[in-house]
């Protein structure tokens, strides 16, 4: 191992970067036609600017964001994955994943295109109803990932499940 590898990842994440805050950190990178790694939905609370193909967004406690990674090589798609994380806040327990830092609540993942496909279908019915998706029930992404995990269709989100969502969510403490 000639050591060139091993600084870039440090530089990317520091030890220092996300120890002193809160927040969860997602490495995206964009390498033309190979590597594309995004967010989909989700607000981020801040930005870096690592080089002209990577950034590092963070994500306050509690937010909810798509993440979407695809890659290819001379001859097409080699991988294309979705997932749905909430952040989660320090001391609270978490699945870990490529590009983030530390972790999160994964509520769906999903890969290969197809699959990729139906859950942007999902998204996109969602934000017709004029519902922003990251304040969609939790519960909603884990069916979609189940269904889809299954080979079934999952069902439509609908304003009374949004509705009754909210009303639950202002009631805990």
């Amino acid at each position: 191992m000639t050591g060139i590898a091993a600084p870039r990842m440090r530089d990317a994440f520091p030890a220092t970067h996300h120890a002193r805050d809160d927040l969860v950190h997602v490495e995206l990178t964009w390498v033309a036609k190979r590597q594309e790694n995004w967010i989909l939905f989700g607000t981020h609370a801040r930005e870096q600017i690592v080089d002209r193909r990577r950034r590092i967004l963070s994500f306050r406690p509690g937010t909810v964001f798509a993440f979407v990674r695809w890659a290819a090589n001379d001859f097409g798609t080699i991988f294309s994955r979705i997932d749905i994380v909430r952040a989660v806040a320090s001391g609270e327990a978490y699945q870990t994943l490529p590009f983030v830092r530390p972790g999160g609540d994964i509520l769906l993942k999903v890969e290969s295109w197809p699959k990729v496909e139906r859950v942007l279908q999902a998204i996109d019915a969602i934000q017709r109803l004029g519902i922003e998706p990251e304040s969609v029930s939790p519960d909603h992404w884990r069916h979609i990932h189940n269904r889809i995990t299954a080979g079934h269709a999952p069902r439509s989100y609908t304003l009374d499940q949004h509705r009754a969502f909210l009303l639950r969510k202002r009631t805990e403490p």
